[in-house]
């Protein structure tokens, strides 16, 4: 996206819905410990593995984002741009996929 859409919808997300992911989780694992339901074990897997492979899949995508940006002699406000965009990219995604699925869930 031009002029740095993306980048503000990402962090405009991980503003807004993650502090929801948060609560969602935090009160999943209360009600599975009042109750002694081993049930959420699954979640907290989930929630491990995510930020692992989100934040191994950002370092990635900033560095190829960096290389292309130098290997097409990019202006340095276009290269920030993108190399930030590419950094914050799946934490974003994976914040709004996991806010829709914790808001669907039935309860």
């Amino acid at each position: 996206m031009a002029g740095g859409r993306q980048l503000r919808r990402d962090a405009f997300s991980l503003w807004l819905e993650a502090p929801f992911v948060i609560a969602m989780r935090c009160h999943e694992m209360g009600m599975a410990a009042m109750t002694g339901s081993t049930q959420d074990t699954a979640e907290m897997t989930r929630m491990v593995t995510e930020k692992m492979a989100a934040a191994a899949e950002s370092v990635v995508a900033a560095n190829f984002a960096l290389a292309k940006a130098l290997m097409t002699a990019a202006s340095p406000e276009s290269t920030v741009r993108a190399v930030s965009e590419a950094a914050v990219r799946p934490y974003g995604k994976r914040v709004r996929r996991n806010a829709r699925r914790l808001a669907a869930r039935k309860h």
